[in-house]
């Protein structure tokens, strides 16, 4: 809670440093990569600092914590810190180095802002800055209690035991403890951090959602190549795809995620496109495996059948779920999929029951329109949950 000096400082001084907040966080980056040019090369993700997303995430966070100390001071955004807290474990983030972030981001406050930083304003934005730090750092403790480590030592070396082609651009590892050890476990949603070494010596990072059930005796992670265009090419993934083989050890980290399967007995809708498909394939495959009575309606959304990783596996859990019922949406069907529907995903034709629990994940606009559609339905949005590959662009903005 903002103190109620600070209050009406960071009220008045919201919208200019909202207005402002996309140059603070260019500024910002610049200042840190100067200072420590390893975090950009060994921790941050290269491709999301080249395309601005990363940017973009931070100025969105900042700026959504701000607003909901102001309109709901009594509560704390738990679900946006969630989401934040658990990427950051997933790196292995230490408290010690939000001091450094401190440090950089408000030398591109002052910069970027000039004479308008008093230090009436510099007070009052250093306390959002450290109310938000300290519930992120109270939070990745917790998390790092639960995972049995200590602050962020979270790496262990996995041996790829099997590697599966899945469609052109998608290919499965399946991992095992090089030391063989038993399995941390993991609740069905979550992900596990990868490091690979790349050509120029980086030692980059990203995040892949495990996507089968827990319990078995290897992981599984499903790793969609991302091909050039719009954006740069996936370093990472394009590295596993060229590279990682049977008996090839990688870097990965003991799983982290909140968006997890809630044990009850509501019914569930689980929604998903592209390769969104793979943390909602882990929570069906829990829920066959487990003999679940919940009642669960699965859409997924696709470019066609072919593109479509573990469709074959999605439809065999369906049909062994005797609660279950599938709905495919391709914008190319075709002939392998003759039931499934034309065009985009469209939830309104959709028989959904009463008390209904949601989780999606995919591509933002196809989240976007499937909570509004759930939203209008009557689902509340509490009941709605998603994951986000990459950056939160979403946070602020739903």
């Amino acid at each position: 809670m903002l103190s109620e000096r600070s209050v009406p400082v960071v009220r008045a001084t919201l919208p200019v440093v909202g207005a402002a907040i996309g140059d603070i966080a260019e500024l910002f980056y610049r200042k840190l990569f100067d200072d420590r040019p390893e975090l950009l090369r060994d921790l941050f993700n290269r491709g999301n600092q080249a395309n601005g997303e990363q940017r973009k995430a931070l100025a969105g966070s900042i700026a959504a914590f701000a607003g909901m100390l102001l309109e709901r001071p009594d509560e704390r955004p738990d679900a946006m810190l969630a989401r934040i807290a658990n990427k950051h474990a997933s790196l292995g983030v230490s408290s010690d180095q939000y001091k450094l972030v401190h440090r950089h981001l408000f030398a591109a406050i002052a910069e970027v802002l000039g004479d308008a930083v008093t230090p009436e304003v510099a007070a009052a934005w250093d306390e959002v800055y450290w109310l938000m730090a300290n519930a992120l750092i109270a939070a990745e403790t917790r998390l790092y209690q639960e995972a049995g480590t200590a602050e962020g030592d979270v790496w262990q070396r996995m041996e790829i035991a099997e590697r599966r082609e899945e469609t052109p651009d998608v290919v499965s590892l399946h991992l095992r403890r090089a030391d063989g050890l038993p399995l941390a476990p993991f609740r069905p949603g979550q992900y596990v951090s990868v490091q690979v070494q790349l050509p120029d010596g980086a030692r980059q990072i990203r995040q892949y959602s495990l996507s089968a059930a827990p319990g078995r005796s290897q992981w599984r992670i499903t790793v969609k190549r991302v091909r050039g265009g719009a954006g740069p090419e996936g370093e990472v993934s394009s590295w596993l795809h060229e590279h990682a083989r049977a008996g090839d050890v990688l870097n990965v980290s003991v799983p982290f995620g909140d968006l997890v399967l809630r044990e009850d007995d509501g019914p569930l809708l689980l929604a998903s496109a592209g390769i969104g498909s793979t943390p909602l394939l882990a929570m069906l495959d829990h829920l066959t495996a487990t003999g679940s009575g919940r009642p669960v309606t699965v859409l997924h959304a696709d470019r066609g059948p072919a593109d479509h990783a573990h469709r074959d596996e999605l439809r065999r859990l369906v049909e062994a779920h005797p609660h279950a019922r599938l709905h495919l949406f391709y914008e190319e069907p075709g002939d392998l999929e003759p039931e499934a529907e034309a065009g985009r995903a469209d939830v309104g034709t959709l028989d959904l029951p009463e008390s209904l629990t949601a989780y999606l994940c995919g591509p933002l606009p196809f989240m976007r329109a499937v909570r509004g559609d759930l939203l209008r339905r009557g689902v509340p949005a509490r009941a709605i949950h998603y994951e986000v590959f990459g950056p939160d662009l979403w946070i602020g903005q739903q």
